[in-house]
């Protein structure tokens, strides 16, 4: 299976359980303020329109949402229900985020995302999923986009000689080459995003789960 996520009725279970805040990694505040810091220092303002790849239940959607002017965030998962969900017991406000602006995208295609969109994120997404997953996302933020300023997301790295196996990154997570969390090599992010026309930065933030965070942003 390409990710736990995708086991049967992993969603609805963990929604009837109230642990929409756990399945998404845990560290809830955190995360989301450490998500909206990297979002701010990338120079969002509340006219930026935002795209969060891989919302889930808003951890970042609850921060966003208030902060950009209404209608201004966007955001997709593999479950619709997860985000609906998110979107009524996670925003003081719920009518600033139309429920259409939610949308169900299992394969980084963005149907009916605006071409206004100038911020992307994917945090926590592509640590889940296999390389073919980033092979797929990246050439689409860059094509679907057109006015996009930057995309940010993060990765579990391990240098060439650990690839193979576990390693354990500086937050104490073992991760993996085959299996989530996974790892990729630092170079492959370099590879993968000038495939894409994207040229990527590795950021210096200290984050949750010893994940790195890239921005990457078109080619001259």
């Amino acid at each position: 299976m390409a990710s736990p996520y995708l086991a049967p009725g992993f969603y609805e279970e963990a929604i009837a359980k109230g642990r929409h805040r756990d399945i998404v990694g845990g560290r809830w505040g955190e995360t989301g303020r450490a998500q909206m810091a990297a979002l701010i220092a990338t120079g969002m303002t509340p006219q930026d329109h935002l795209l969060d790849i891989g919302c889930g239940a808003l951890r970042l959607g609850h921060l966003a949402v208030p902060y950009l002017d209404p209608g201004h965030y966007w955001g997709t998962d593999a479950s619709l229900d997860l985000m609906r969900h998110g979107r009524a017991v996670e925003l003081d406000d719920p009518d600033r985020l139309p429920l259409s602006q939610l949308i169900e995208d299992t394969d980084f295609a963005f149907p009916g995302i605006p071409d206004q969109i100038s911020l992307a994120i994917a945090w926590g997404v592509f640590t889940h999923l296999p390389i073919t997953a980033i092979e797929a996302a990246l050439p689409s933020v860059a094509q679907r986009l057109p006015r996009l300023k930057a995309f940010l997301f993060t990765v579990f790295l391990a240098p060439d000689s650990s690839f193979a196996n576990p390693y354990r990154q500086a937050d104490g997570v073992v991760t993996h080459p085959d299996r989530a969390p996974r790892h990729i090599r630092p170079e492959d992010v370099a590879r993968l995003c000038a495939a894409a026309g994207l040229i990527a930065e590795q950021c210096p933030d200290r984050l949750p789960r010893g994940q790195v965070l890239f921005r990457a942003r078109r080619a001259a």
